[in-house]
């Protein structure tokens, strides 16, 4: 988790805290970006381990943004965790569809999410 560093999609401010502060706990670096056109510009000037995105950002939403990662040599093999606060079996069945490489319904299971991180990073 030492060499981790981690883009952290989320519009909603008490989210990014909410993310900030679990990843904080297990001292894995991160930065922040409100919306998808943000994350773009952060994905082109600097090297990611993972992005978590929130599925529901104005402008380009956390599936226009996968879109984007996916069709661009450089990012298309980074780890992508959905999240939203629209949960269900149907939703996470499409996201893993569309190409996320993991799942998570807010409220976030902290422990089970950690877990999953370190899986797929």
């Amino acid at each position: 988790m030492k060499n981790w560093n981690l883009l952290v999609v989320e519009d909603d401010p008490d989210g990014r805290e909410v993310v900030g502060r679990l990843l904080r706990y297990h001292k894995i670096a991160y930065q922040t970006a409100d919306n998808g056109e943000e994350a773009l510009q952060n994905l082109e000037e600097k090297r990611f381990t993972g992005a978590i995105i929130d599925l529901a950002l104005p402008g380009i939403d956390g599936w226009s943004l996968l879109r984007a990662i996916r069709q661009n040599p450089q990012t298309a093999h980074l780890p992508c965790v959905a999240i939203t606060a629209f949960h269900s079996a149907e939703l996470a069945l499409k996201a893993i569809e569309a190409g996320f490489t993991a799942y998570f319904p807010k409220p976030l299971d902290s422990t089970a999410f950690v877990r999953e991180l370190e899986r797929i990073l």
